[in-house]
């Protein structure tokens, strides 16, 4: 059991959570994830770590409640636990050699594109952080990610907070401009993040995104998270979930993102969950 230490709401129907998991804290990476059961039954999803704290033991995770496991575990206040968390799983960011780069987030992307500036700022780097949202009540994180970065640009899809217009502008404006950057990261949507790397293919610039598909258990076993990059199938789960976005087939993992969405409507109108994993209690 994982005691909530803290929780507050980053927008709607984002919250933040910060909870007590020592064990963890001391080896969570930036770009690791864990997998997260909110009660005994729930179901299993993936959550990337968003913040640790390794002197308090600390782990921060932020969500989206999108579907039945995320509204449960929502549902959890200060003082409640959370049944498991597993990990940290997933390879850790790699950002040897680098010394200016343009992380790029999108929406609740902004939440692993946040600690990902973090690291890169913490080893001397220089970032320049875009974070790109639908509009200005959806907006998470500016504070901590202005904390980190050289220069913050804030977009809108209808201008109602920062420049109107979508990531993909503000990057072509930066290059374009002489940013000079030797690698762009870029985490959010796979739309944004295919776009993104089609964007920065044209320059040559190095790009990295971070893969968050269909997961279960999070160790390579199920292949669930199967992604095609360089024509080769990958796991997520295994050998990510950061990967080389001039390579990722994103209109493959769009479709396989998309498989699952009426089920998932379907499982918010059920009164309780089974999970076809554990015997029913009559053996069959």
């Amino acid at each position: 059991m994982f005691k909530i230490l803290k929780r507050d709401v980053l927008a709607e129907n984002v919250i933040r959570i910060k909870i007590d998991a020592p064990y963890i804290a001391k080896k969570a990476m930036a770009g690791q994830f864990v997998i997260v059961i909110p009660n005994e039954n729930s179901e299993r999803i993936p959550l990337t770590v968003a913040d640790y704290d390794r002197s308090l033991g600390t782990l921060t995770l932020i969500f989206q409640v999108v579907g039945r496991t995320t509204e449960e575990l929502a549902a959890l206040d200060e003082g409640d636990s959370v049944y498991s968390v597993a990990g940290p799983l997933g390879r850790a960011s790699e950002f040897e050699g680098m010394k200016k780069v343009a992380v790029v987030g999108g929406g609740l992307g902004c939440a692993i594109a946040y600690p990902q500036a973090k690291a890169l700022h913490e080893a001397g780097v220089c970032v320049d952080m875009i974070a790109g949202f639908r509009n200005s009540s959806l907006v998470i994180l500016e504070k901590e990610m202005r904390a980190v970065s050289k220069n913050l640009i804030m977009m809108t899809d209808d201008g109602s907070y920062g420049e109107k217009g979508l990531v993909t502008d503000a990057l072509r404006k930066m290059i374009d401009g002489g940013a000079g950057y030797d690698a762009v990261i870029a985490i959010g949507p796979p739309v944004m993040m295919k776009f993104v790397s089609l964007l920065t293919k044209q320059y040559g610039i190095k790009t990295i995104v971070s893969m968050n598909p269909i997961m279960i258990d999070g160790t390579g076993m199920c292949g669930g998270c199967r992604l095609t990059v360089d024509g080769k199938t990958k796991f997520a789960c295994v050998d990510g979930p950061d990967f080389d976005g001039h390579s990722v087939d994103f209109d493959e993992l769009i479709r396989r993102n998309n498989m699952y969405k009426e089920q998932e409507k379907q499982s918010m109108s059920l009164r309780e969950h089974f999970c076809r994993l554990y015997k029913l209690s009559d053996g069959n």
